[in-house]
């Protein structure tokens, strides 16, 4: 069998332009190079699989190749000496490097010293380093390199010229393994190799062996779907059929869907913090002049630009807000799963108007799912800001299953069925007919419904409307005077069922009641004992003086 080398090995970079991502350092190196202008002691720093090895090593053998003159595969080994820090970070080791460094070189003028992870160095090491390497033998170059710059001691960094290495975008590992695929005949999916360097997380070796591992998995053929079964990594489809289901508020889709992600063993946090990523992206398809920011190949792009269409800006930002409470919340809960499903329900509620939201964790209520039957057609409109809206197409099925949910004994649902009633009748009815009436037809209308009011024995409603004649005023506003805010508080309780029969009445859907405050209007009517003691007292003063004299209370 053959021997197999890794990718990473194998298509290590032997000279600056192999380099991926690093075109600023590389550029760098090259012309201090050129115009012998390379300081004495480098110091490599940057996140791991990045390049900061590759580089140094081919620093140190261009730099002599620069001086003599020799042949492209002569690479001067013997004057490049590579330490390990990790392993070889004791005082004794730093003083048989200085020991070392005295010598001259026997071919090429420079020797090249590289020092791995030299954070690693003790604090004596260290400092037995630091003469040292502030005056160098003019032979001796130093590159140290490191993952973690934070550890090593100022006085070694203000000796070095320091090169802050990057981690490697998304579009450029991509392209550096399409290049790789072509030398090796593999056929690749775009969105394949971009799932690859986005999970590789900026490290180009890391991008490597993910590549070598998934090959084997699937041959000669990388596909998207190969791709995230063998990274066990949720698609772009998951996310982009979860946002469709979130849009049109279907919770229960929304929650299966949601099992169904736990069911192939990703965890919620996982997907949560994924799910705000898609809200991200979509945020960013909006606007062309950042859809450059989304790091996806070209089939995926098209689908985010479509998708963002239909999701407004405002549900992008509550969705992302909601998204990220949960990722903070996750590691503190002891119910992981329902924190999830709670936050998922939250954000399939933004845009629901079939109900009054009093909160920002409004969820739509189980019971709308239940009342919704097959009779009953639900269409989904787009307004003005592409916001997808639940309607009904009929009104008064609508009305009476939402009184329905709120006809549980309690405040709440009072003020549940009170707020229903007054959704309905403040609904836009543009549409509606808005047929002209008189003054006559108006107090006939309102006659009939005052004597339907004390036949039901609601008396306070019925002293509201007998105690003056409406007026009525353009555009169909109809003015009340009412003598007290006692009578005006009596009205507004039954005052939309009652705007409601006015407007079957008189087949006028623009009405509107306006009420003013006129206390020079005798009430027709005493309320509470506070009311019939002042209509007594005009009959007799002396009930006063008697109210006094004994100091009571009404």
């Amino acid at each position: 069998m053959e021997h197999f080398i890794v990718s990473a090995r194998k298509y290590r970079p032997q000279n600056f332009e192999d380099v991926v991502g690093q075109q600023a350092i590389t550029n760098t190196l090259e012309n201090a190079i050129k115009n012998n202008h390379l300081a004495q002691a480098l110091l490599f720093t940057g996140p791991r699989g990045v390049g900061k090895t590759s580089c140094a090593r081919i620093l140190a053998k261009r730099i002599n190749q620069q001086e003599v003159e020799s042949s492209e595969d002569e690479d001067f080994a013997f004057n490049i000496f590579e330490l390990d820090a990790a392993s070889n970070n004791s005082v004794d080791d730093i003083r048989s490097l200085t020991d070392q460094v005295r010598i001259p070189p026997q071919t090429g003028k420079y020797k090249v010293y590289i020092i791995d992870e030299v954070h690693m160095l003790s604090q004596a090491a260290f400092n037995a380093f630091l003469k040292t390497l502030e005056e160098p033998p003019a032979h001796a170059i130093f590159i140290l390199a490191t993952t973690e710059k934070h550890k090593i001691i100022p006085t070694i960094l203000s000796r070095c010229q320091i090169f802050d290495f990057k981690r490697i975008g998304v579009l450029d590992a991509k392209n550096y393994l399409n290049r790789i695929s072509e030398k090796e005949n593999i056929t690749a999916d775009d969105d394949a190799l971009h799932i690859i360097a986005q999970k590789a997380d900026g490290a180009m070796r890391d991008a490597l062996s993910i590549f070598d591992r998934v090959v084997s998995f699937s041959g000669k053929e990388l596909t998207r779907e190969a791709v995230t079964e063998n990274l066990n990594v949720l698609d772009y489809e998951t996310y982009f059929n979860m946002t469709s289901l979130l849009l049109e508020n279907k919770i229960p889709d929304v929650l299966n869907a949601f099992n169904t992600i736990l069911s192939k063993g990703f965890e919620g946090h996982h997907f949560i913090n994924g799910l705000a990523s898609h809200f991200r992206d979509l945020l960013v398809a909006k606007d062309k002049a950042t859809v450059a920011l989304l790091e996806v190949g070209d089939t995926t792009k098209k689908k985010y630009l479509e998708q963002a269409t239909k999701a407004n800006i405002p549900f992008l930002m509550q969705a992302i807000d909601k998204a990220n409470e949960c990722d903070l919340s996750y590691r503190a809960s002891k119910n992981q799963r329902l924190l999830v499903e709670l936050t998922l329900m939250q954000i399939a509620s933004i845009t629901f108007d079939g109900e009054k939201k009093k909160s920002t964790n409004y969820i739509i209520p189980a019971t709308f799912f239940q009342s919704l039957s097959p009779k009953k057609q639900i269409v989904k409109t787009t307004d003005l800001n592409n916001n997808l809206k639940l309607k009904v197409a009929e009104e008064k099925p609508v009305l009476k299953s939402a009184l329905k949910r709120s006809s549980s004994l309690s405040l709440k649902s009072i003020h549940q069925k009170k707020e229903v009633k007054k959704r309905v009748v403040e609904e836009n009815f543009d549409k509606h007919p808005k047929t002209v009436f008189t003054q006559d037809q108006l107090e006939k209308s309102w006659k009939e419904y005052h004597k339907k009011m004390i036949d039901k024995g609601e008396n306070n409603m019925a002293t509201a409307l007998g105690v003056s004649t409406p007026k009525l005023l353009p555009s169909f506003v109809i003015q009340l005077n009412l003598p007290s805010t006692l009578i005006e508080d009596h009205f507004k309780e039954g005052k939309y069922a009652f705007i409601k029969f006015l407007r079957e009445s008189l087949n006028n859907y623009g009405i509107r009641i306006n009420i003013i405050i006129d206390k020079t209007i005798e009430e027709k009517k005493a309320y509470g004992s506070s009311g019939k003691f002042k209509v007594l007292v005009k009959k007799n003063p002396l009930l006063e003086k008697l109210r006094q004299t004994f100091e009571l209370e009404l």
